[in-house]
């Protein structure tokens, strides 16, 4: 962006100006999928940073009061926004996914949501060196 401070004289922009602007969508590829009554398997997917209602309405639902782990799967629901060419996403969707792919949401959810990025730090089991991997868009074991 350009300004023009007194007399004319282009001022650079702010630090605040040259920020990336903040995301709230992130993309995700599942391991293995969501398979839908048709058959098709869905993988590609996108998940929006979490607001604190999103967090705070799953914990009046009955489900969750009656069994506690039913809470990831209720927040999930909540805040997948997009998965394969599904006209919506909702509980009963991801309560129909594999373990591993549930797994694989509830990790990437702490990672946008607690860490802000969508990057981890793992160690080579063979040399223990460590490293960061990009867990949106790509499927476990893939680099």
């Amino acid at each position: 962006m350009r300004r023009e401070g007194p007399g004319g004289a282009v001022a650079s922009p702010s630090a605040e100006e040259r920020r990336e602007p903040l995301r709230t969508e992130f993309e995700f590829e599942l391991p293995r999928g969501y398979v839908d009554e048709s058959g098709t398997v869905h993988r590609r997917g996108a998940m929006r940073l979490a607001t604190a209602r999103d967090e705070l309405v799953p914990l009046r639902d009955v489900r969750v009061r009656e069994n506690p782990a039913y809470l990831s799967v209720v927040l999930l629901g909540r805040v997948v926004t997009r998965l394969g060419t599904l006209p919506s996403v909702h509980d009963g969707t991801v309560e129909n996914m594999f373990a591993s792919d549930l797994a694989f949401l509830q990790d990437f959810y702490r990672q946008i949501n607690a860490e802000g990025h969508t990057r981890a730090a793992v160690a080579c089991p063979h040399c223990s060196e460590s490293f960061e991997v990009e867990l949106a868009g790509s499927r476990l074991g893939e680099s």
